[in-house]
């Protein structure tokens, strides 16, 4: 998705990094909630599945999706051990891809 976002201003601002489904999708339900009609919500995101989910979720529930990109790609991103599991024994801080969405709440 191309879209020109020079213009778009941000009212909140949503930071997933780190997080893994179903995390990000319940955190950007929770803001939309917060949010007044036509309002802006940027979210940054590792999560590869939040390609998937963010725009789902917003065709499901009528949002607008205003713009989505990959900000990134190797970002450390130190993940707690005891939030999630990976099949490594290595605690070391894990590299992920940077994902950037714009998420527009739908008026009411």
């Amino acid at each position: 998705m191309t879209t020109s976002i020079t213009d778009t201003a941000v009212h909140h601002h949503l930071d997933t990094k780190g997080l893994i489904c179903p995390e990000p999708v319940m955190m950007l339900h929770k803001a939309i909630r917060k949010a007044d009609s036509g309002e802006t919500i940027e979210i940054l995101a590792t999560d590869p599945a939040t390609t998937r989910d963010i725009p789902n979720f917003c065709r499901h529930l009528g949002h607008e999706l205003i713009h989505q990109e990959t900000l990134a790609e190797q970002v450390s991103v130190a993940i707690d051990p005891d939030e999630i599991t990976i099949d490594s024994d290595n605690e070391t801080p894990a590299n992920a891809t940077l994902y950037r969405y714009l998420v527009k709440k739908k008026n009411a």
